[in-house]
């Protein structure tokens, strides 16, 4: 009797997005594997659609990583699995709060030593600098991370910004007469079943050592030079507000309200004037320094975490 290979998918989704995605990716595997959700639960819910003040209020513990704390994990921690997905977003170049919080969690630190770990990202389009936190996450649990898909919005990085915003602010993810639709193209979703194949493939044999390969080669992580410039700048910027903000209080405290709304205020003008000096930077540096990038492009779509 073949006992069939155990999936635990851990994630956080406000939209229902995520979970779409990762059913599609594991669609072609029903019936060959074991799969076992556990769905991320705030103690306190991230309303959606977000009321501006409590989006921009969310930054700085996002990006110090002071997470919302999560409601107790229903799956065992002892349990067996042969490979964790962990499914999340980024929110302000970070893990979302709900999957920090899982990952700060001790029971996180018992789930995932020891366990092979694929992550899978949905979001807009800059997701460097909150892979990079996940990694060294799993690095301290004792995971070891053998896959990385990443699923963005590929419209343009001004248009992405103006449509999720709307998605966000007023919940309307829908096409309209001027702008595209919000979110992941319904397109990559519905062909991420192709991924399944790698996986499947995988869990049957045990051997994790080709799949990031194999999953390149279904361009499973597309990364434009680009957004690794305009993401570095933007990471230190949030950076340095979020110890601003944070050094006047705590998430929604009145004293800290003034300097939220200066960086609220600057944030978006910010995005649109980096936007071109970093396109003009990234052809330099694609002259340049063409070597450099193009090693951090290679690294990027790896599973490896920098010395």
């Amino acid at each position: 009797m073949n006992v069939k290979p155990k999936v635990l998918v851990v994630y956080y989704t406000q939209t229902g997005q995520l979970r779409r995605i990762v059913d599609h990716v594991l669609a072609p595997l029903e019936g060959k594997v074991d799969v076992t959700y556990e769905q991320l639960v705030p103690v306190e819910p991230f309303v959606f659609p977000w009321k501006k003040e409590t989006f921009y209020d969310t930054m700085p513990e996002t990006v110090l990583g002071r997470p919302r704390g999560i409601q107790p994990l229903k799956v065992d921690v002892n349990a067996h699995f042969d490979l964790v997905l962990l499914a999340y977003q980024p929110w302000f170049l970070s893990p979302s709060q709900p999957t920090a919080a899982f990952l700060q969690s001790g029971d996180a630190a018992k789930l995932l030593k020891g366990k092979t770990v694929v992550t899978l990202v949905g979001g807009r389009n800059m997701w460097l600098n909150a892979q990079e936190t996940v990694k060294q996450h799993l690095d301290k649990a004792g995971a070891k991370l053998a896959g990385n898909i990443v699923l963005v919005d590929k419209s343009p990085n001004l248009v992405s910004l103006v449509t999720v915003l709307r998605w966000l602010f007023k919940g309307k993810k829908e096409a309209s007469r001027f702008l595209p639709q919000g979110g992941v193209q319904e397109n990559e979703i519905i062909t991420s079943k192709r991924f399944a194949g790698p996986l499947g493939k995988a869990l049957e044999s045990a051997d994790w050592q080709p799949l990031q390969g194999e999953l390149l080669a279904m361009d499973a992580v597309e990364l434009i030079p680009d957004l690794i410039l305009l993401e570095d700048r933007g990471i230190k910027a949030f950076r340095y507000w979020a110890k601003f903000i944070s050094a006047k209080g705590g998430p929604g405290e009145a004293s800290r309200k003034p300097r939220v709304s200066m960086y609220r205020s600057l944030l978006i003008p910010g995005i649109i004037v980096l936007s071109p000096v970093t396109i003009i930077s990234s052809l330099i540096k694609k002259n340049l320094k063409k070597a450099e990038l193009q090693r951090k492009v290679d690294y990027y779509k790896g599973v490896s975490l920098r010395n």
